[in-house]
């Protein structure tokens, strides 16, 4: 991943979600438009970055590439790179993401309860 400018918006950010709680700093890292899809793509396994593209039709491959390579950097997910003609990369979480499975499986069941509560009201 390419490093930020020290004095950068984004970097400065950064420094202060990092000295947040535990928790801010966690949903920092996977929170955002995409990132939790993706992670919850890879829960089936390897996937190559086509697969990704097509499992989620409206990501540009920019922001896919962009949100792949944070993922990486965060240690969620690892790259493999296979040397084949033509080469080959394929993605998957690694142990540190596996544990956030049961964490989105709760988020998706808040997420139930509360897309019910709005439609009653």
């Amino acid at each position: 991943m390419a490093l930020r400018k020290e004095n950068s918006t984004n970097s400065i950010n950064y420094k202060i979600i990092s000295d947040c709680s535990d928790l801010v700093y966690a949903i920092a890292i996977f929170g955002g438009r995409w990132k939790v899809l993706i992670l919850r793509e890879l829960e089936g396994g390897k996937m190559r970055f086509t697969e990704l593209k097509n499992a989620m039709p409206k990501i540009t491959e920019r922001i896919l590439s962009l949100q792949l390579k944070e993922l990486e950097y965060h240690g969620l997910i690892s790259r493999t790179l296979h040397s084949s003609v033509p080469p080959r990369v394929e993605y998957e979480l690694t142990e540190i993401g596996i544990e956030l499975i049961p964490i989105w499986e709760t988020l998706s069941s808040w997420g139930s309860k509360h897309r019910k509560l709005n439609q009653l009201t």
